[in-house]
């Protein structure tokens, strides 16, 4: 599945726009990653542990709004933006969404 941010994929002509779709998951923080971060707070750096969070929730948000991409019959999905936000304590969504076209 082709997948750009931008409203065409170069070298390519849409041939057909099936629609927007989108993808989301809802993760929440695990209690041995916040007590490191919170080591980490003190003494500064990246928190490795929200970072791979992350990383996973962003992967499965993406195969979601490509399954449904692929179940609309498209080949590509265009113009393709994130969102995040905060659900509840402790607990976060990431949602993905784009236009999912045909190309040839």
């Amino acid at each position: 599945m082709l997948m750009t941010n931008i409203e065409t994929i170069p070298g390519k002509n849409i041939m057909t726009c099936h629609g927007v779709v989108s993808g989301s998951t809802v993760r929440a923080k695990h209690v041995g990653r916040d007590i490191m971060a919170g080591l980490k707070n003190i003494v500064g750096g990246e928190l490795k542990g929200y970072t791979e969070l992350l990383n996973e929730s962003r992967d499965s948000a993406i195969e979601r709004m490509q399954a449904q991409a692929t179940q609309m019959g498209a080949n590509a999905i265009v113009n393709v933006r994130f969102s995040t936000s905060s659900v509840a304590a402790g607990a976060a969504e990431i949602y993905v969404y784009g236009t999912a076209v045909t190309v040839g």
